[in-house]
């Protein structure tokens, strides 16, 4: 019988080549200073969840499938006369990933989901909020291979955040992109 934990690939290339690497970058004195990644929250906003309500299941299936986690779905916080929308009805989906689910899902969207992407030349740099956290875009969902095709309702775009521990942007840009994140170039 194995006893043995399994660690992902990537929380063991942090532990083994990150965290040293970013401690010689940015002249940290201990290793508790070094930034990491505390979570990846990945969601969608469903505005024609108002019309169908059957979008926020296709949708809360579908994240579940490419976080392997269970997602949620996001309620409506009041009223909006013109959109049709009541508080409390369901217009969204939500999943936040930590630890080990997180590392994995990280893996999957550098090495298999954005490869995937048509005319890719890297991702936007610009996604910084000043407090060392990334948001990025996805446009359709079907990138991931989790997802088939042919039993796709409707191509949904996401969003999923990176929230590092990470003072600044430049460590957190540098972390992430330690991680594999390919930034483009001329930004």
């Amino acid at each position: 019988m194995n006893t043995e934990k399994y660690i992902p690939r990537y929380q063991s290339k942090y532990k083994d080549e990150i965290v040293s690497a970013l401690k010689e970058e940015f002249g940290y004195s201990s290793i508790m200073e070094v930034p990491k990644l505390e979570k990846i929250v990945i969601s969608q906003g469903l505005g024609d969840a108002v019309a169908d309500k059957k979008v926020v299941d296709y949708a809360l299936e579908e994240l579940t499938k490419i976080s392997g986690q269970k997602a949620v779905s996001t309620i409506s916080k009041k009223d909006v006369a013109s959109f049709k929308l009541r508080k409390g009805m369901p217009i969204g989906a939500k999943v936040t990933l930590r630890r080990e689910k997180m590392y994995e899902f990280l893996d999957r969207l550098v090495s298999t989901a954005l490869p995937r992407v048509r005319d890719f030349n890297g991702i936007n740099s610009n996604g910084f909020d000043g407090r060392g956290n990334y948001n990025l875009g996805i446009t359709e969902q079907i990138i991931f291979p989790e997802i088939d095709i042919d039993k796709v309702k409707k191509i949904q775009g996401m969003d999923i955040t990176f929230v590092t521990s990470a003072k600044t942007d430049k460590e957190a840009k540098s972390l992430l992109e330690k991680f594999g994140l390919p930034f483009k170039k001329n930004n």
